[in-house]
């Protein structure tokens, strides 16, 4: 189970827009990470690798945690909204659900509830 400032950390580096760094700093070594029930990524090297391909086409990336975070013991779930400008200067927001479970201090699981259809750039 996170502790209360373990779990305030990860939410202020991914808002800060270290993305790659919160899985570094947060997820166990062999972390597992799906979207929308697809098959999951797993191992922290290749979640830092994806992620980081997804940052090398955006020239930013505003991360919003809205309140409140829910907690029950080793799961949490945090609905979050990220406005990305791409460098072909398209835009796009996602609004989506991750439901994480920590084992200890670190992210073990984490698997992402979102509508499709909001992962077309306009």
């Amino acid at each position: 189970m996170p502790s209360a400032e373990r779990l305030e950390a990860f939410i202020a580096a991914v808002e800060s827009g270290a993305h790659a760094e919160a899985i570094e700093n947060y997820y166990t070594e062999d972390a597992t990470m799906r979207e929308n029930q697809s098959e999951p990524r797993r191992g922290r090297s290749t979640l830092v690798a994806h992620e980081q391909a997804v940052l090398e086409r955006t020239a930013s990336v505003v991360s919003s945690c809205v309140r409140p975070v829910l907690v029950n013991g080793d799961h949490v779930v945090i609905r979050w909204v990220f406005d990305f400008r791409f460098k072909n200067g398209k835009a796009m927001r996602m609004e989506e659900l991750a439901w994480q479970r920590w084992e200890g201090e670190r992210i073990a699981q984490e698997e992402f509830f979102y509508d499709p259809a909001q992962a077309k750039p306009a």
